[in-house]
């Protein structure tokens, strides 16, 4: 059951957005050419020809348009046809030849398909002559004195469908907006008294679907002279070359829709003539004409109403940018504050709730919040924390642009209905992958007039195994009750947003030079500490050597004179400057241990692990200590400190090991993203209450006198182990042996993490 559910539901997408541009059918009225450059050979012809051509369409396919042009004309046409663009031969007056002196009269439109082939679309000529240059550039300029005379954008576009009516003589006009959901509202109407009102009624996506209104922005103009004419199919019906459908996206003669014919039907319009009204290559809205009866609209008539609606609407545009003007004014005197207040702080968002203007203030939202470095600051009415973690979780996952908006974000995202009162819209930019700025506005019912039910804006007709979509009949007016939304985010307040996001970004980058330069500071310091203790452990060195000489030199000399007590004292000083000795030793071992200068490299743990139980032999030997290993990987790390790693654990095991005969086991297995390794013993084991004082410096858990040694040694290993972005502990219980873990990443130490930071440059980049 829910398998046929599915199929269904697949289907009914297929339907909604099925490939109008690849019907391969055209309407009555005009012919159509699919011409092979550069002969111009007929490739593909309406099936129309025998009206026109006095032939059958087979009996034109593979001629050349030579045969039905006269050469003056033919050789006007290759000339235009050369140029850059087809602008300046579109349109063209053609005379098809008939038969014998008998010649037809058609406007000709010439344009390439996305196959590259030529497409010559004829419409019969209502007269011989052109539209006269003054009539329409007084048409136009009568329409641009009133427009220019009107401040209000309501009456504005009700100025617009009235002289687009009377240039037409349509019995309705109406102006239609799309919304961002792809939803519609008409704005203004002019039509017959006896007609139904539309003005201020929405219009669902499905009655322009997506493909129709691609279609809309690639053809800024579209004539239906004759709703209830039968189309005609192209002849043949593939294109010979490609064996596939011709695409018409361009064409001016192209079939609507079955569906889009019935939904004008259940209209009452008999003919129609649309305009494509584009804002930033996209489109904004229409200028519909609809008539009861079919009329036809000659092709400069139409291309005189494209070139108004242009004007026309970039008027349109000016004014709702002035509409918007003082607002935008506004947000950007909100913006330069907070830019000034985040600049002030050293933490750049206490700029930005601190004082007044703040954060709300520019997008006019009820609350915001600001996740930055796994915290959240917030402002007025905001979601629980629990609840905006989960929500930027879910912004991860699905939004991969720098900002993201919605007025009804329980609609898409479900949990949001637990916090609808204030967050039921959300405007978000990111700062990086893991930090954003989220703004909130609470729940607004509203009342939405429909014309007809939108719920029920089409049906599934299925007949004879088919699937047909079929448009809905009534256009009554619908009130629907609007509920999970908030007022929509105006498109100044989403570009502040994006402004605001990219003075965060200089801000956050800015204090990444100050971070870096404070590194820089550190690792000079650094450098200086680590020169100045080698300098001075070597200076040490001297006097000690020079203590331990002389006082070996004067118990040679004095052996005889002296008494037992005082060569024990001698003996406790040259004991003391041969610890002080190795101590120094130590420490110069590991201020060694750091990122400067190691060289990171794919490493056989193996041999790593050879190198330190070859180092190790006389020892493993003198206890006769079994040394056991799994099979070790590969890994990236340097090779020297490697070793050095497994020699320290290993040699720790040796030292502490029990009376029973010391087994020791080197082990690894794979986590996610690193490698774990072990190092286990059955030695005298440790307290677990001392498991962490074990790796400090010079720590001891025992005396000298029982176990020799500095307590430098697993100091050393910890420096090692985080030099390689990894961690180690130990596991053991007192006469139990103990068990030290370390791991090393698979990857390696991330090259953006040098000298232990994160670089902002790298962190910020991911948002851009």
């Amino acid at each position: 059951m829910f398998a046929d559910i599915q199929v269904q539901s697949v289907d009914l997408i297929n339907l909604r957005e099925s490939a109008i541009h690849v019907s391969g059918q055209i309407q009555p009225h005009g012919l159509l050419l699919v011409l092979q450059e550069p002969e111009l050979t007929i490739l593909q012809i309406s099936s129309n020809t025998q009206s026109i051509f006095g032939m059958s369409p087979e009996n034109v396919i593979d001629r050349p348009l030579d045969d039905f042009l006269d050469s003056f004309q033919l050789e006007s046409i290759r000339s235009g046809l050369a140029e850059e663009t087809l602008d300046f031969i579109n349109p063209t007056k053609i005379w098809i030849r008939k038969a014998g002196d008998d010649y037809a009269v058609f406007d000709g439109v010439f344009h390439r398909s996305s196959e590259g082939f030529l497409i010559l679309e004829l419409e019969p000529a209502v007269d011989r002559e052109s539209i006269p240059f003054l009539s329409f550039y007084h048409l136009a300029r009568a329409s641009i004195s009133q427009l220019e005379q009107t401040a209000n954008l309501n009456e504005f576009c009700q100025i617009i469908v009235s002289e687009v009516r009377k240039v037409t003589g349509f019995d309705r006009v109406m102006l239609y907006k799309f919304d961002d959901d792809g939803h519609g509202v008409v704005l203004a109407e002019e039509k017959l008294d006896e007609l139904e009102p539309y003005l201020g009624l929405h219009y669902p996506e499905s009655d322009i679907p997506k493909p129709a209104r691609q279609l809309f922005s690639s053809n800024w103009i579209r004539l239906i002279p004759d709703t209830h004419a039968e189309p005609n199919e192209l002849f043949p019906l593939k294109n010979p070359v490609t064996q596939q459908a011709i695409d018409l996206t361009n064409s001016v003669l192209r079939s609507a829709s079955p569906c889009h014919i019935e939904y004008l039907h259940n209209m009452g319009v008999g003919s129609s003539l649309t305009i494509s009204l584009i804002k930033d290559r996209k489109l904004w809205g229409l200028i519909a004409c609809h008539h009861q009866t079919p009329k036809y609209v000659s092709y400069e008539l139409r291309k005189a109403c494209e070139f108004l609606g242009r004007v026309i609407f970039s008027e349109i545009s000016m004014r709702e940018e002035t509409e918007d003007y003082d607002y935008r004014m506004k947000l950007t005197q909100v913006q330069s504050a907070l830019i000034d207040f985040m600049s002030q702080e050293e933490n750049f968002i206490e700029g930005l709730v601190k004082y007044q203007p703040n954060l709300l203030d520019l997008t006019t939202a009820s609350g915001a919040a600001v996740c930055f470095g796994g915290s959240w600051t917030t402002i007025g009415e905001t979601p629980q924390e629990e609840d905006l973690n989960f929500l930027v979780q879910w912004l991860k996952k699905n939004v991969k642009s720098e900002i993201f908006y919605t007025d009804s974000l329980p609609q898409i995202y479900s949990d949001a209905r637990n916090f609808k009162n204030v967050a039921s819209g959300l405007l978000a930019i990111l700062i990086s992958q893991r930090n954003y700025v989220l703004w909130f506005r609470p729940e607004v019912i509203q009342t939405v007039n429909w014309g007809g039910d939108p719920n029920r804006a089409f049906e599934v007709n299925q007949s004879e195994g088919n699937l047909r979509l079929c448009p809905r009949k009534s256009f009554e007016k619908w009130k629907e009750t609007v509920s999970l939304t908030s007022l929509p985010w105006k498109p100044v307040e989403v570009k502040a947003a994006l402004e605001l996001r990219k003075a965060i970004v200089n801000i956050v980058l800015r204090q990444a030079d100050e971070l870096a330069q404070l590194a820089r500071d550190l690792e000079r310091s650094n450098a200086e500490l680590k020169k100045f203790a080698y300098v001075a452990s070597h200076d040490l060195q001297e006097p000690l050597n020079q203590v331990a000489n002389y006082v070996q030199l004067l118990e040679m000399r004095y052996r005889e004179a002296l008494d037992e007590d005082a060569s024990e004292f001698i003996n406790f000083a040259v004991e003391g400057v041969s610890l002080m000795q190795t101590l120094i030793d130590d420490v110069l071992a590991y201020s060694k241990v750091d990122l400067q200068g190691i060289e990171f490299k794919i490493v056989e743990a193996e041999m790593a692990l050879d190198r330190a139980l070859a180092n190790l032999r006389g020892r493993i030997a003198d206890c006769k200590a079994k040394v056991t290993r799994d099979s070790l990987p590969t890994v990236t790390a340097d090779p020297t400190q490697l070793m050095q790693l497994f020699q320290n654990l290993i040699g720790n095991a040796i030292k502490f090991r029990s009376h029973q005969p010391l087994e020791i086991h080197v082990g690894t297995s794979r986590l996610e993203d690193e490698w774990l390794f072990w190092v286990r013993d059955n030695g005298i084991g440790i307290d677990p209450q001392f498991s962490d004082r074990i790796f400090v410096i010079f720590q001891r858990l025992h005396t000298r006198d029982e176990y020799p040694g500095t307590g430098m040694g697993l100091a050393i290993c910890k420096k090692i182990v985080e030099c390689h972005r990894g961690r180690i502990w130990v596991e053991s219980q007192v006469n139990e042996g103990a068990t030290f873990y370390f791991t090393i990443p698979v990857g390696g130490r991330d090259r953006d993490l040098r000298n232990g930071r994160k670089t902002q440059n790298h962190f910020v980049g991911r948002g851009q």
